[in-house]
């Protein structure tokens, strides 16, 4: 399984970026699809989850600037950032739970990470 995780970029304060993250491979199902980031010297954190059925959960400093979505039949996630600040700078990778046949277990998977940079 890969998830290719792309539309990180440099962006000025106040600006927007959409990523996208798409699985692909032996996958059976997606149960919970997510973002999550690393900035210089901190500990990763999720930002944002999606599950299969819709419900989303956000971080407290990215809500109501931040909106994660799914494409089911894509097996693909967004994140859409909007009024970004200088502190939403970061590495920002990917992550889904999934399974690769009915009965089998739940796995984790990673994307490659994109560089989110905010400012002027």
């Amino acid at each position: 399984v890969q998830l290719q995780a792309s539309g990180g970029g440099l962006v000025q304060p106040g600006g927007s970026l959409r990523l996208s993250c798409a699985a692909s491979g032996s996958i059976f199902s997606i149960n919970t699809m997510g973002w999550y980031r690393q900035a210089p010297g901190k500990q990763r954190e999720l930002v944002a989850v999606i599950t299969s059925g819709g419900i989303r959960h956000y971080e407290d400093s990215v809500k109501g600037r931040f909106t994660i979505s799914r494409d089911n039949a894509k097996n693909t996630v967004y994140l859409q950032m909007n009024t970004l600040k200088p502190e939403d700078t970061a590495v920002y990778y990917c992550n889904a739970a999934l399974f690769h046949s009915e009965y089998g277990n739940e796995y984790a998977y990673w994307g490659q990470g994109t560089q989110v940079t905010v400012s002027s």
